[in-house]
């Protein structure tokens, strides 16, 4: 290779240069040295090339010319994506196994949903200083910037809200990311916004979600305003369920303010009015709900109880002590086929999906397919929770760096999945679905957004079949729904997105249906129609 000459003009062609006879002398060293580069311009000039190819690789040994030889062969397999549909028996679409070498901490990922200004955000940066996963300079660093602005008692949150509309208003607007590990777990907190604006960005935080924490302010006023119709406690409450959490940890905030003063009537009082509320949505308070009081300002209760005798009537764990030792371990499906669902998605240098592994195993380099537009794409660079690793599993939040797609043919809502196991898709499906709040009937020609995972799709009512009595189970035949009514109907969009029966992947088969800004049924897929 040492009589390459690096600064060589570049290669330009001579139209107009006699024609290439074998066996005759053609400036055979000049050719060589400039034939290099055209491998990748085979696919052009097909017929030219090969005769220069198969001659100059005989008389000259020295040079590797048969090397580069299979590349062309490689690069020829990739361009084809309906073959490769077709053949999914191929290596490169065999499925990782999962393998368990000892290495993997349980992955949990859990979302802190509530009213506005319940402290979810400043309860997370607690949670990041406790953990040392922010340090004690970074924390004052926010401290000082936060003063600077008015905002002293915000610097918590900081560390949670990391853009400038977020900080100056003191709201959570899209879903902050961060992650502390304990002694048996990794956790992702996922920090969804509480304002009643923007519930489509949380409803993307929850489908990511395995636990939720509620959190509720005790301040007199505050939990009032929150749990009343229009507060965000009842409508999160209610999303946290159809996104398919069974765990719901209650963080009663605020407890060392001035008009609580960790007050245990207040405590109970609260408990009392939440509980029926959650039963009601399908929550068993014995099994899937945990009350904390704490505060997120002093920390208390999160990971220590606080000194003296504040809060000595509650015996219960800390919250850290729950979450990491007394929280049943989640099922995970990391032999199953593939389903990730891409949350976001940017370009760098590349297109890159922010998603959830739902179910299933991948590993740097594997080849996988984008549903609903069955495009094939290949995994380059994987990150879990920002680090960067070659392998993630089912429980996941993962970052995929893909080749074979543009960031602007991916939508939030398309599922990478193996290719042996393609997601199904289609716009016309049955339903169960029951209204929680709607004030007139809904029949056939009804629209709203439906929400599914972290999908949104517009979709009409083509006919209410039938309703269902909730004690009994028994059908109904019915033309139309009412309020507090459970009915199965046929629903139908414009376009066709993923989805899949509830009971075959129920995190593909359950969505919510919302109306002018509310939510007002939640429902689970029965059949796909079309």
């Amino acid at each position: 290779m040492s009589n390459w000459n690096v600064n060589a003009n570049s290669f330009v062609p001579n139209v107009n240069a006699a024609p290439f006879v074998p066996g005759q002398r053609y400036n055979a060293q000049p050719v060589q040295q400039q034939q290099e580069p055209a491998d990748s311009w085979d696919a052009q000039d097909d017929p030219s090339p090969v005769p220069p190819q198969q001659e100059i690789a005989a008389p000259v040994q020295l040079e590797e010319a048969p090397a580069p030889a299979p590349e062309p062969v490689k690069e020829k397999k990739e361009p084809s994506p309906e073959e490769d549909v077709i053949a999914p028996l191929a290596k490169k679409f065999q499925r990782t196994t999962f393998v368990d070498d000892g290495t993997h901490k349980e992955h949990v990922n859990m979302v802190f949903v509530g009213h506005v200004d319940a402290g979810k955000s400043t309860i997370g940066g607690q949670l990041m200083f406790l953990t040392g996963m922010v340090d004690k300079r970074t924390l004052e660093k926010y401290e000082r910037e936060a003063k600077e602005k008015g905002r002293e008692s915000w610097y918590l949150s900081w560390c949670m809200d990391t853009n400038d509309e977020e900080r100056e208003k003191g709201k959570t607007v899209e879903v902050g990311r961060a992650y502390f590990e304990t002694e048996k777990r990794h956790f992702t907190i996922l920090d969804a916004p509480g304002h009643k604006s923007f519930v489509p960005n949380m409803i993307a935080g929850a489908t990511q979600a395995d636990l939720a924490v509620l959190v509720i302010s005790a301040r007199r006023g505050e939990f009032e305003t929150g749990f009343d119709r229009g507060g965000q406690t009842r409508e999160h409450s209610m999303l946290v369920k159809t996104s398919g959490i069974k765990h719901l940890v209650i963080l009663v905030n605020k407890m060392d303010d001035p008009t609580v003063k960790w007050d245990e009537e207040r405590f109970k009082e609260i408990e009392g009015k939440l509980t029926p509320y959650l039963r009601k949505l399908g929550f068993n308070p014995k099994t899937d709900i945990t009350y904390i009081p704490c505060s997120g300002l002093t920390g208390s209760f999160i990971k220590d109880r606080p000194v003296g005798s504040e809060g000595n009537w509650y015996t219960g764990p800390c919250f850290i002590e729950f979450i990491d030792v007394l929280l049943p371990s989640f099922k995970r499906d990391f032999n199953g086929p593939v389903r990730c669902i891409v949350v976001e998605k940017y370009s760098e240098m590349g297109t890159v999906i922010i998603g959830k592994m739902e179910s299933g195993c991948v590993q740097k380099g594997d080849t996988l397919v984008v549903m609903p537009n069955k495009q094939v794409v290949q995994v380059l660079q994987i990150w879990a929770d920002d680090v960067e690793t070659d392998r993630v599993v089912a429980g996941d939040n993962i970052k995929f760096k893909l080749k074979g797609i543009e960031e602007n043919e991916l939508q939030g809502g398309f599922i990478i999945c193996s290719p042996d196991s393609l997601a199904k898709t289609g716009r016309v499906f049955d339903a169960e679905v029951l209204v929680l709040d709607h004030k007139s009937i809904i029949a056939s020609g009804y629209s709203c957004v439906l929400h599914i995972q972290s999908a949104v799709e517009e979709v009409t009512v083509k006919g209410v079949i039938a309703t269902i009595d909730k004690k009994t189970g028994e059908k109904k035949r019915a033309k139309f729904v009412k309020q507090d009514e459970k009915c199965i109907m046929r629903l139908e969009s414009a376009e066709s997105f993923v989805l899949e029966p509830f009971k075959e992947f129920p995190y593909l088969g359950r969505f919510t249906l919302r109306d002018e800004g509310k939510t007002i049924a939640i429902g689970k897929v029965l059949k796909v129609i079309e």
